[in-house]
């Protein structure tokens, strides 16, 4: 697939919110053709990004706004979902399997290494008073392409 498209949603940051967010970046990633696996992995990203900036960024509070941007480059996405809640205190433990801030919610504490195994590459931005933004990119070789 060649040339260029983008989407921009912002939302409250609300729980019943993230299937919205999720649904929206899976139908418009279906444009470029992606496997099912593709498709599943983006969905569970932007899921648990979703996720993680409610429950973590607005610690539950759904006066905050969660704002998901995808824009396809080629054969590439690349997904940026930011909050401007509370940052993240300690990235580096923040992104250790197993970790979590919220125990009391029964986090699982793998949200961050789900998100860098499932995308090519996965950054993460946060600032104590300017909120959380993600950015990943992910490589869709479409259908098309493998059965040729």
């Amino acid at each position: 697939m060649s040339g260029h498209n983008q989407m921009k949603l912002s939302f409250a940051s609300r729980s019943e919110n993230e299937a919205f967010a999720r649904i929206t970046v899976a139908a418009f990633v279906s444009q470029m053709d992606p496997t099912m696996e593709q498709l599943d992995e983006i969905k569970t990203v932007v899921s648990e990004a979703v996720t993680n900036a409610i429950i973590h960024g607005y610690d539950g509070n759904t006066e905050g706004t969660v704002t998901v941007e995808a824009e396809i480059d080629g054969d590439t996405v690349t997904i940026s979902i930011s909050d401007q809640g509370k940052g993240i205190e300690d990235l580096e433990l923040a992104r250790q399997p197993l970790f979590t801030s919220r125990p009391e919610l029964e986090r699982s504490g793998m949200g961050f290494t789900i998100m860098e195994n499932f995308m090519d590459v996965f950054e993460v931005v946060s600032t104590e008073i300017g909120g959380t933004s993600l950015k990943m990119k992910k490589r869709i070789e479409s259908k098309k392409a493998l059965f040729n």
